[in-house]
């Protein structure tokens, strides 16, 4: 009767971590059933292999092994296996999963400041960008969200978002007007696309290349690489490099696994994610210009305008933010040399 009782208790107890998606993440402290010591941490995020993104938590897989001695590792799953970007938050978010990228746009719903990402010209250049990302501000941020069960431990270069064009090149401002564009559904791309004059078109990036071959729209914004990946080059051939935001990638971990490591541990992690920050936005510089190359050579015209004319377009779209925290953080950020 009594060990009926045992096996019945042991059989609800993994019952409810199955309802609750909190079977896997038991799993992975328990070292995914391998009879090691070893910690085995999962990580999930919706890109290619290829991907720099991919690569950069491989090298830091591969540096937590080593400075740990072996006792903690990452379990990498690509592609989508595990969902998407939301998807991957929201199991972070119930412990299912340890640790997923995510853009800092889905992350403005969490945290208002997040915000100022989305927002043209914020910073002067790549150098300005990284000194607030990895000074006191950067910091402040990743932390931001742990009122979400989300903890940022280093940030990801996703390069510069740029416009990109089917029938006309874009030189100059005026030259966006009337103009149909492709942005994210965010209400501050969509903005932006107004105060540039022209018409702000929420598709997803699936049917982008579709709506851009049968004109449903005129253009669209994003960065090098992702122009590239996409094929979009196939059926836009003007590229401009006029910079317009500079919205980075975040390498999140779950704080119900976070605060379930050893004080050692914690630190093994966050010095392995970031050299893999380092070693990310290296590799994240060569992908751009090869691609760049790759774009020229198919004919694509890439034109450098006048960024100032841009800047200065642009202005209106800060006043909608007076008096709010983004206000205030705009005002540091552009205080950081």
């Amino acid at each position: 009767m009594g060990k009926n009782l045992s096996f019945f208790i042991a059989g609800l107890l993994i019952g409810l971590l199955v309802c609750t998606g909190g079977f896997s993440w038991y799993l992975s402290r328990a070292g995914s059933a391998n009879s090691s010591n070893t910690r085995v941490l999962k990580m999930a995020h919706a890109l290619d292999p290829s991907h720099p993104v991919h690569v950069a938590m491989v090298h830091m897989k591969e540096r937590l092994e080593a400075i740990s001695g072996g006792k903690v590792s990452l379990e990498i799953y690509s592609s989508g296996v595990l969902g998407g970007e939301t998807e991957c938050l929201e199991q972070l978010q119930n412990g299912s999963l340890a640790l997923t990228k995510a853009s800092t746009a889905p992350l403005e719903g969490f945290v208002q400041e997040m915000q100022v990402f989305g927002l043209p010209y914020v910073f002067r250049d790549e150098a300005h960008f990284w000194n607030v990302l990895t000074g006191p501000i950067g910091h402040e941020l990743l932390e931001k969200p742990q009122a979400r069960k989300l903890r940022g431990l280093c940030y990801y270069d996703s390069g510069s978002r740029n416009f990109y064009s089917t029938k006309k090149p874009i030189r100059t401002p005026e030259d966006l007007k009337g103009m149909k564009i492709r942005v994210q559904n965010s209400p501050v791309a969509i903005r932006m696309i107004e105060v540039f004059g022209g018409s702000a078109t929420p598709i997803s990036f699936g049917e982008l290349y579709t709506a851009l071959a049968q004109g449903t729209v005129d253009g669209a914004e994003n960065n090098v690489p992702s122009f590239v990946t996409s094929r979009h080059f196939e059926v836009s051939k003007y590229f401009t490099l006029n910079a317009h935001t500079r919205v980075p990638d975040i390498v999140l971990i779950s704080t119900i696994v976070w605060d379930s490591l050893s004080d050692q541990e914690k630190i093994w992690v966050q010095q392995a994610a970031d050299e893999s920050s380092i070693f990310q936005r290296k590799l994240w510089a060569e992908t751009t210009a090869e691609d760049l190359k790759k774009v020229k050579a198919t004919g694509v015209e890439v034109i450098e305008p006048d960024i100032e004319a841009f800047v200065k377009k642009a202005e209106p779209i800060y006043k909608d933010y007076d008096g709010t925290p983004v206000s205030a953080l705009l005002e540091r950020i552009r205080a950081v040399k």
